[in-house]
């Protein structure tokens, strides 16, 4: 016999922070507490409770109001639970959703946490620990409606994504980086790009560059105070940092001009007459490097005059300007490495496509994200648990037309936005 019941802070963490499958961020009592705040969704943290009074599966509900009275719920990344126990989700489903009909909730949405298939950066297919189509069977049997495997970002959350696996060596992770990604970041360490950790005061920052992000690459973001809010309430218990990387102008001058200054002593070691054949090869490389580092100066001086002695920060929102710096390489390169001296397992890149076709206008973030050689992930999707089929049929035509209307009205504002700031 199982009984759901409403959980406190101290039992719903304890669950989902010591479960040997769990979990994911977007299952933590700090993710409810945000989107109560800033997406208008109330939260509700759910156990499943059996004879011992001991839970055995947990879910974070956030519940969406609709017109009506009615509501709908999504538990982002699904249930807490081993998806091995089949009698175990088949309980926590049919109880789950006896608690959202008493709230005339017309359906539950889940995209649990599966991976249906993986490959590694040789684009070979990995065993998996999970047979993905039982459990995808065994989701549809409990009553759930499979929505299909979408290709792009159809779906609540992306339905695909990076993973490095941080229990190899560091050596190793590096290897399977691309050669570009290796080289960008060699020229990135070379300028002496530099990457820290920031404050809550840098988010100002971080929102400036995110909007520069949006008109150059066309989509749109949050407000600041929505990163802000979302910084404050992770920060309490030090589950988010933020990385900034930096360009300073002024030290990539003085290298450039000491590199010129080596390479004019070189030309002047050279003799004038009677060359030899390896003689003249360096004289003409070191002309060569001399015309290259003249131009480099009068390029970054150009910066230092339009813009100051100013460091610019490059994070998952970039400036328009010094991107041959490669800082954004340089920034992601540090915070995996962090990631790996935290002890932390799974670095996720949280989200790409699967659809790679060249015409896709995310194919650049996809082939980004690709070269740092983590596993390409496919999960199993979403489902739906329909209790309300004629309200429901009403939602899924109606609100994704006006999420396009709200949608196309927020990428105006914000454009007029960044026109404003520039």
């Amino acid at each position: 016999m199982y009984t759901l019941k409403e959980l406190n802070k101290k039992e719903y963490e304890l669950f989902v922070n010591n479960h040997k499958t769990k979990s994911h961020f977007l299952q933590s009592y700090a993710w409810g507490e945000f989107s109560q705040q800033k997406k208008n969704l109330k939260p509700y943290y759910i156990g499943l409770i059996n004879d011992s009074k001991e839970i055995e599966a947990t879910a974070l509900l956030l519940e969406k109001k609709l017109p009506m009275g009615l509501k709908y719920y999504y538990a982002p990344r699904g249930f807490v639970l081993n998806y091995d126990d089949e009698n175990i989700f088949k309980e926590m489903t049919k109880e789950t959703i006896k608690f959202i009909k008493n709230k005339k909730g017309i359906f539950l949405k889940i995209d649990p946490d599966i991976i249906y298939k993986s490959y590694n950066y040789l684009d070979e297919e990995n065993e998996l620990k999970n047979n993905s189509k039982k459990i995808i069977n065994m989701i549809t049997k409990a009553g759930f409606k499979h929505l299909g495997f979408t290709k792009n970002f159809e779906t609540m959350q992306p339905r695909y994504t990076f993973r490095v696996d941080l229990n190899q060596s560091m050596d190793d992770i590096e290897n399977h980086f691309s050669k570009t990604t290796r080289q960008r970041i060699a020229k990135s360490l070379k300028l002496e790009t530099e990457v820290k950790i920031g404050t809550i005061e840098d988010i100002k920052t971080f929102y400036k560059l995110m909007m520069l992000t949006e008109e150059r690459k066309d989509f749109v973001s949050y407000t600041e105070d929505y990163y802000k809010t979302l910084y404050e309430i992770f920060n309490k218990d030090n589950k988010m940092t933020l990385f900034l990387g930096s360009v300073n102008i002024k030290k990539i001058l003085n290298n450039l001009n000491e590199h010129l200054e080596n390479i004019n002593k070189e030309l002047d070691s050279i003799p004038k007459e009677n060359l030899s054949k390896s003689a003249k090869n360096k004289l003409k490389e070191y002309t060569r490097q001399k015309e290259q580092v003249k131009k480099d100066i009068e390029k970054y001086n150009k910066y230092k005059e339009e813009y100051g002695n100013k460091a610019w920060v490059l994070y998952a929102g970039n400036h328009n300007i010094l991107t041959e710096s490669y800082a954004n390489y340089h920034t992601y390169y540090e915070h995996l490495k962090y990631c790996k001296e935290k002890g932390i397992e799974i670095y996720d890149q949280f989200g790409t496509i699967g659809d790679l076709s060249k015409d896709n206008p995310r194919l650049g973030l996809h082939e980004f994200k690709k070269k740092f050689g983590g596993d390409y992930v496919e999960f199993i999707g979403e489902f739906d648990y329909i209790t309300n089929p004629l309200m429901y049929f009403v939602f899924t035509k109606l609100v994704p037309l006006y999420r396009k209307i709200i949608r196309n009205k927020t990428r105006k504002e914000i454009k007029n936005e960044v026109s404003r700031n520039k």
